[in-house]
């Protein structure tokens, strides 16, 4: 998994509308990408709206948003027009992304092993240095969790 001081891998994905989003384009200014297991599943649905009502105060912060899962730009689309978000979600479905970050690991639920995608926020600097990794996300208050670093 990327950590603190890692700069921000290459990609080049496709958000909820089929565009393409290059990281070279997101160095600037500081950067949230979180990733999540599902679209409009509820944990991953109380995460994004979250962020998204405390987007303003993320954005008076400095901050930039960028989701990412597995799922199909017409799910990212579906999710993102649902809750009117501000900010894109990629859809990874290839995991380029989600593997560059680490993401794609392990995991157990209710007694069963599977790989999936480990709900994660990279925080990055302005020039796409990692400041922060948050790996315990509170879907409940993610935006919190954000600014409290």
């Amino acid at each position: 998994m990327l950590k603190v001081g890692d700069k921000l891998p290459q990609f080049e994905g496709k958000n909820q509308d089929g565009e393409a989003i290059s990281s070279s384009k997101l160095i600037g200014k500081k950067l949230v990408v979180f990733f999540y297991p599902q679209a409009s599943t509820p944990t991953c649905t109380v995460e994004a709206c979250n962020l998204s009502d405390n987007y303003s105060r993320l954005e008076e912060a400095g901050y930039q948003l960028l989701g990412v899962s597995g799922d199909s730009i017409k799910k990212q689309k579906n999710f993102h027009s649902k809750f009117a978000f501000p900010y894109d979600l990629i859809a990874d479905e290839n995991r380029d992304i989600i593997e560059k970050f680490g993401v794609w690991q392990e995991k157990k639920t209710f007694g069963k092993t599977y790989m999936g995608i480990v709900r994660t926020t990279f925080i990055f600097d302005e020039n796409g240095v990692c400041t922060r990794v948050i790996e315990k996300v509170t879907s409940k208050t993610a935006a919190e969790q954000i600014l409290e670093g």
